[in-house]
């Protein structure tokens, strides 16, 4: 009897894709209220570096159906619709000065979480209706 393989470790999360309709608001957004710059850049996505090994792609929606063929390889097509979620790691001891910051750019609280352990989420919209959370450490085990 053979014994089901492990999988090798992960080291975590490199990427994370959104998919939007408006590629030059979604950068204005990005990049004037959360303060992102632009690694890479072309008319059907952007890339910036969203921490320390952690890269946030913005994909203009149906603009990435087709194989994506260069030198060094093929990325396959992709695409997705509806509103994600995902979150971004911030200090606990920016936390006040980015309820400030958000304010004074009218993006609109969606909600707040004091978590049990000790984390705290501030929850917003993106103009394409994803939904940003940024979390203080102690919203999960491992952070």
């Amino acid at each position: 009897m053979s014994e089901t393989p492990v999988a090798p470790p992960l080291s975590g999360v490199l990427e994370t894709g959104l998919y939007v309709d408006d590629m030059a608001r979604a950068r204005a957004f990005y990049e004037r209220v959360l303060g992102l710059e632009p690694m890479v850049a072309d008319d059907r996505f952007c890339a910036y570096r969203a921490g320390p090994g952690s890269v946030l792609l913005l994909f203009l929606r149906g603009a990435t159906l087709e194989p994506v063929v260069m030198a060094e390889g093929t990325i396959p097509p992709h695409d997705g619709s509806g509103a994600l979620h995902y979150a971004l790691a911030i200090p606990e001891s920016s936390l006040a000065h980015w309820e400030q910051h958000l304010a004074a750019h009218r993006v609109k609280l969606e909600g707040r979480v004091n978590w049990k352990g000790g984390g705290v989420s501030l929850y917003f919209r993106d103009p394409d209706h994803h939904m940003v959370e940024l979390a203080t450490p102690g919203l999960w085990p491992n952070y």
